[in-house]
């Protein structure tokens, strides 16, 4: 009877041993798929794709399934893909989110159920600061940190006055005192336009107003189909070369080839800061970019870049456990130390744990082949933390 016993138990232990080592490693994405923000979830899925197909679909020998969903721009949905990732799809990570309301109203389902939640966007001052969180990584950046680059951009070109524009939103409101935290002109106007599903598209009002303003210089930050348009508009109320333009998240490779196939080549030269570009020389970035262009015949945008590192990230935690994913611990050590191949060259995460990292001022190129892109120019913040950090209490 005790030798039965003995048996039975054994056997129990072998298959409870069983399913453990058949346990996937299980991502959650979450981002904007419908909606015209969706070229920017279009960007980013693509790359999580790319980035799949090159650590080959496994992670310290396990099995990896992603989960992506749509948030349909809206906050109260990206909360209930992600109880949903959370409650039925049982992930162990969640991540993706485009934007900062979105990710606000996502953070506690995902969080509070002890998963990891990793932005691979979005960087309100929030998560930078009193609502850090232990489980929370980013592998992007804090909201005011580029368009801090920016300030330091402008100060550099002399700039005095400055016309600011960007969407009445989290991020928006970030971006705004990102810039004005370190230009050290007068901002003489500023507009916070409409946001979300039905986002203001047309600028002419407030062009107009920039224009009376007398302003040195225009800064906007209008990410996806916004900025196209501001785009467009800025050209046709005849500013271009008269008041330059000077944008964060606005001009990049998801709006590059509508505006070359509509020849705004006043876009040509334009200035704008980022943490990446497409020809930031570290081996990583090399690998990417060609293997993005090869896969979707396309230049990736910085949505895409820190996509792709989300998922090296990831695979950095897994394999450091030697694929325990049970040891959070252990998880959250290794990803503490940002060891894992990044787009960016090699960088640390802060007590917050948001990227400690370089940007850059970019302008906009032709390649070799007459294709427009953005290229590094200087260092403008080396090695920069976010403000917010301080009020970080781990």
């Amino acid at each position: 009877m005790f030798k039965k016993f003995l048996l039975v138990a054994s056997a129990g232990l072998m298959a409870i041993g069983t399913a453990a080592a058949a346990e996937k490693v299980k991502i959650g994405f979450v981002t904007t798929i419908t909606t015209p923000a969706g070229v920017i979830g279009k960007d980013m899925v693509d790359a999580v794709n790319l980035a799949m197909e090159d650590i080959g679909g496994k992670m310290a020998g396990r099995d990896v399934e992603l989960i992506i969903e749509d948030d349909g721009f809206k906050p109260a949905i990206g909360k209930q893909k992600t109880d949903k990732l959370v409650k039925q799809d049982k992930v162990q990570f969640v991540t993706g989110f485009i934007w900062s309301h979105v990710l606000l109203a996502s953070q506690k389902s995902a969080l509070g159920a002890g998963k990891f939640l990793i932005s691979s966007n979005a960087g309100p001052s929030q998560m930078a600061g009193k609502l850090c969180h232990k489980n929370f990584f980013s592998t992007s950046w804090q909201n005011d940190q580029t368009p801090m680059a920016m300030g330091e951009v402008l100060n550099l070109n002399n700039v005095k006055s400055l016309y600011v524009m960007a969407p009445n939103y989290a991020a928006g409101k970030n971006m705004v005192s990102g810039v004005a935290r370190t230009f050290k002109g007068k901002i003489v106007g500023k507009d916070l336009t409409k946001w979300g599903k039905d986002a203001q598209l047309d600028f002419s009002a407030e062009l107009a107003k920039a224009k009376a303003s007398g302003a040195e210089g225009i800064f906007v930050f209008y990410p996806g189909k916004a900025g196209g348009a501001f785009i467009k508009q800025y050209a046709q109320a005849g500013l271009q070369g008269k008041i330059p333009l000077y944008s964060v998240f606005t001009v990049d490779s998801i709006a590059l080839p509508k505006l070359q196939k509509a020849n705004m080549s006043g876009v040509m030269g334009s200035v704008m800061t980022q943490f990446w570009a497409p020809d930031l020389d570290t081996p990583q970035n090399k690998k990417f970019v060609s293997g993005f262009k090869k896969k979707y015949g396309r230049y990736p945008s910085f949505y895409a870049a820190q996509s792709y590192d989300t998922i090296f990230l990831i695979k950095s935690a897994v394999e450091a456990v030697k694929g325990d994913l049970s040891n959070i611990d252990g998880m959250r050590a290794a990803m503490k130390t940002a060891n894992f191949p990044s787009v960016r060259g090699k960088f640390s995460y802060g007590n917050n744990h948001f990227p400690i990292q370089n940007f850059y001022s970019r302008k906009v190129v032709k390649d070799s082949e007459g294709v427009w892109t953005t290229s590094v120019q200087e260092v403008v913040l080396k090695n920069h933390q976010d403000t917010y950090a301080k009020d970080c209490s781990m």
